[in-house]
């Protein structure tokens, strides 16, 4: 499929979304269409593999029969089905009843069935509890089928979910919806949802320049990055993963198999439940992956708990867009806490380097880890400026790169990007300064590909660039306080030219004299009309 053809396709869910939602707002609905998409993608993915195992025996079902081919299997085989599901489930990792199949969903939707509400309340708790090896629960615990945005009698909202269905169903049909074209297609309207939610869509959506950003920097070697991309990355973190955009974008930078696990933490249900779906719409299988529902800065997850450091999880690349300055509530124990411990606990108004400390500490030793945070990060005092000096002269912050304003649906302010390592050769820290470098869009501003092909080659290859780029000493920074500031360093101010002022007398001398000249013919002029002179 072309970039095209997939705009296209985005265009064509999104009218679909945008006609359908009547008095929903684009949040509420974002979960049903999201959803249902995801549920083709595990139909259609299912059936294909069915059809691929059965090969002659998949059954053709007659004119006038409108069952599912594998609903006509199932129901001829009943006692094989067991051994066919174990099969399956080998292969692909999960299974769904031809009762739940997209297919069949979508036939009772063109016929209005009235028991079409019924059957995805059903199906919606079969993939939850019984379609893969591991259970997930709650996967679509934000779709209320009964809510009275879809009607206010059930009689309303089943003919309200006839409407949906049919028309995603048949405004998708002549795209291919192959896992990647679906996968894109689900980015797409995230990214369509998150920019008419406003202020919201920071919970839940890290733009795509922004992602490959990140994703390229953190899979470059991370000792010489000039020597190009790891071959290999044993596991990824993403510890406020939201959709889990971010995720995918290293993984796709890796290909599908140079990952070997990728984890991710989010707080809030309704976009942990999104990065749940996105990594298996993605053809992520459910042992590749884990996404944990919980808060991050309370530690709450035990696989991140375990205290000895032979255990401890240590991940190659660790990638992040937490909440910009948001307000925590550090205690006592916290501050004993191994994440925070030495190096002191971010303040009640901002917890930026709670976070970073928290990614920091499950980054490994040959790791790097790529963090977007706001400016303050950089310059604020107090126990900040204490965290971020102790960071510096241990040698973990390698290089800060300041990015345009307004690049997110949420805020308009710059941010910038922290690359950290345990273990760096360079004893200075490079400064990228791309705050003037970008495209100016009417509600957003965006980067280019050469945009980001140019803060990628810089910090790859720490280039030094006038008005750009820069390297700069432990000695200049502590000089500064360790304040990191980025126009101390690189300044894009163009300087003065030098101003010549014999030149600027000489050329105001010659102006006075042509505007005597004019004046003395003006008013010889007047006075051949007979006029009084000026």
């Amino acid at each position: 499929m072309t970039q095209e053809q997939l705009s296209q396709l985005g265009k064509t869910l999104w009218s679909i979304a945008d006609d359908l939602r009547g008095a929903m707002n684009a949040d509420d609905f974002r979960d049903y269409m999201l959803s249902f998409l995801f549920l083709r993608y595990l139909s259609d993915n299912y059936e294909a593999a069915a059809q691929n195992e059965l090969k002659g025996d998949y059954p053709t079902p007659a004119a006038d029969d409108r069952r599912a081919p594998l609903a006509l299997w199932y129901a001829d085989n009943a006692a094989d089905v067991p051994e066919f599901e174990a099969h399956i489930r080998r292969k692909i990792h999960y299974v769904i009843h031809p009762d739940y199949l997209w297919s069949s969903l979508y036939e009772r939707a063109r016929t209005q069935d009235n028991a079409l509400l019924q059957t995805l309340e059903r199906g919606f708790k079969y993939i939850e509890n019984e379609s893969f090896s591991s259970t997930f629960q709650g996967l679509f615990s934000e779709i209320n089928l009964n809510s009275e945005k879809l009607g206010r009698t059930p009689a309303e909202r089943n003919k309200k979910l006839c409407t949906i269905l049919t028309r995603i169903a048949e405004g998708i049909a002549e795209f291919s919806t192959d896992s990647d074209i679906l996968g894109d297609a689900y980015e797409y309207l995230i990214g369509q949802f998150a920019a008419g939610s406003g202020k919201k869509a920071g919970e839940f959506y890290t733009p795509q320049t922004l992602s490959t950003i990140l994703s390229r920097i953190v899979t470059l070697d991370s000792q010489d990055p000039s020597t190009g991309k790891k071959q290999r990355l044993k596991s990824v973190l993403d510890f406020a993963c939201g959709s889990g955009s971010l995720l995918l974008n290293v993984r796709q930078q890796m290909g599908p198999h140079g990952i070997g696990m990728i984890y991710g933490q989010e707080k809030n249900i309704t976009t942990y439940n999104l990065a749940r779906m996105n990594m298996l719409l993605h053809g992520l299988k459910d042992s590749e992956f884990s996404i944990y529902h919980g808060d991050t800065l309370t530690n709450d997850w035990p696989l991140l708990s375990e205290m000895n450091p032979a255990k401890k999880l240590k991940c190659d690349a660790v990638v992040a867009n937490p909440p910009f300055s948001y307000r925590w509530e550090p205690n006592e124990a916290l501050g004993e806490d191994f994440r925070f411990k030495s190096h002191g606990l971010a303040p009640k108004s901002a917890a930026d380097f709670a976070f970073l400390l928290h990614g920091f500490h499950f980054l490994s030793d040959e790791g790097t880890m790529a963090i977007i945070l706001p400016h303050g990060v950089l310059f604020r005092g107090g126990v900040e400026s204490r965290i971020r000096t102790k960071l510096l002269k241990d040698g973990h912050i390698d290089t800060v790169i300041g990015l345009p304003p307004n690049l997110f649906f949420s805020t308009g302010i710059p941010v910038c990007i922290l690359v950290l390592k345990k273990c760096k050769k360079p004893d200075d820290v490079l400064f990228i300064n791309a705050a003037e470098h970008f495209e100016k869009g009417k509600r957003q501003n965006f980067l280019k590909p050469e945009h980001i092909d140019k803060i990628v080659a810089t910090y790859q290859h720490r280039q030094e660039e006038e008005r750009y780029s820069r390297r700069v000493s432990m000695e200049e920074i502590e000089k500064n306080d360790y304040n990191l500031n980025i126009s101390r360093y690189v300044s894009t101010a163009k300087a003065e030219e030098d101003i010549d002022l014999e030149a600027v007398h000489a050329r105001l001398g010659e102006i006075e004299k042509r505007m005597a000249e004019a004046a003395n013919q003006h008013n010889q002029y007047l006075k051949q009309l007979n006029l009084p002179p000026v």
